[in-house]
């Protein structure tokens, strides 16, 4: 089983070539690791010089007081306490941050009574606070240590609010410092002399204030919007609107009487309240005798007796305002006027009045 000559000198030249081949590619692994060391070095050689570690200003101790920690670096804690008898004002730790800079400022210590020293002057009371004092200032005195004089205001709408004292304001006085100003309720506006006030009417706003199909009524600060309807019709009565604030009753049959006892007109007025309210008057058409006597009276409403009716003259009623009204409210009224021809019942006449009552007496 032994190799020949022959085949023992091809194995060896076999193995010859292995290793050449090896250390060729041996070689060629160290020219490229001596190539990186070569490049790494000339890297480093570029890099300036090193730079020096960041470190934040030096810390004191701070009077009266400790600090622990010596070391500036980023990263670094220092701590701070007072001794007995103060109090640490401002952080108790800071840390140096990448900036260079402290988290937060150098603390001191304060003493615990701060009032000891009497800061307050002019008879000021002190009284300690949270790492504060605060001096309370006897009358007439003012500042945060009671140095300066306070100005005394004069308050002008009490002085002239007292009895027998002229009024400064229509409606409200405001009491400025110095002086005042006059103040009107809403739905009135201040007049030029800076006292009186106007009742703004609402009514001739370019807007719309009422809905569709109403009317604007224009009262002491305010208004309302109202929609007057005719009575509903029953039997062989009836009426038809004539105007927006009258109602007709339609002619009645020649034999129905209580058809002609009914109001021939109604009308319908908004009023605010002077004293004389209303006037009630009869004309005669062109041609036709009028009526020579009147009858007028108030026939319904919820006024409860703030109201009469008396003649004017032979052919006029007024409503006259008897008691004072207190507002806010609604009154209404009715007064009627019958005609009568040589005593003998003609027609009669219904004014349905309504007083809106101001809340003011302006």
């Amino acid at each position: 089983n032994c190799l020949n000559k022959q085949q023992l000198l091809t194995a060896i030249r076999q193995l010859q070539q292995v290793l050449k081949g090896q250390e060729t590619r041996f070689a060629e692994g160290i020219r490229n690791m001596k190539n990186r060391l070569a490049a790494l070095q000339n890297s480093v050689n570029r890099v300036g010089p090193d730079t020096p570690p960041v470190s934040c200003p030096a810390l004191n101790a701070p009077l009266d007081g400790r600090k622990f920690g010596s070391k500036y670096l980023v990263d670094h804690e220092v701590h701070f306490t007072c001794n007995p008898g103060f109090r640490l004002v401002g952080p108790s730790s800071v840390v140096c941050l990448p900036n260079g800079t402290w988290t937060g400022e150098q603390p001191h210590c304060r003493d615990m009574s701060e009032c000891s020293s009497q800061p307050c002057q002019n008879g000021g009371t002190c009284v300690e606070g949270v790492n504060q004092y605060k001096c309370i200032c006897p009358p007439g005195k003012t500042g945060s240590h009671c140095q300066h004089q306070a100005q005394t205001d004069v308050n002008e709408c009490e002085l002239y609010g007292q009895e027998g004292r002229p009024r400064l304001c229509m409606h409200t006085c405001v009491n400025t410092p110095g002086s005042y100003r006059c103040a009107c309720p809403s739905g009135y506006r201040t007049m030029a002399d800076g006292k009186s006030c106007e009742d703004v009417d609402e009514c001739v706003s370019p807007q719309h204030v009422c809905p569709r199909g109403t009317m604007c009524i224009n009262t002491g600060g305010g208004f309302q919007c109202v929609s007057p309807e005719c009575p509903e019709g029953s039997g062989n009565v009836s009426y038809v609107k004539t105007s927006p604030f009258q109602c007709e009753r339609n002619p009645c049959p020649m034999e129905s009487r209580p058809c002609r006892h009914l109001p021939k007109t109604i009308s319908f007025h908004y009023l605010t309240t002077p004293i004389t309210l209303y006037r009630m008057a009869t004309a005669s058409a062109p041609g036709r005798p009028g009526p020579n006597s009147l009858r007028f009276g108030i026939v319904g409403g919820n006024s409860r007796g703030h109201f009469v009716m008396q003649r004017s003259d032979r052919q006029t009623g007024e409503l006259i305002l008897v008691q004072t009204l207190e507002g806010p409210q609604t009154l209404e009224v009715d007064v009627d006027m019958s005609e009568y021809l040589d005593r003998s019942f003609q027609a009669n006449h219904v004014s349905k009045v309504t007083i809106f009552v101001s809340p003011y007496d302006f």
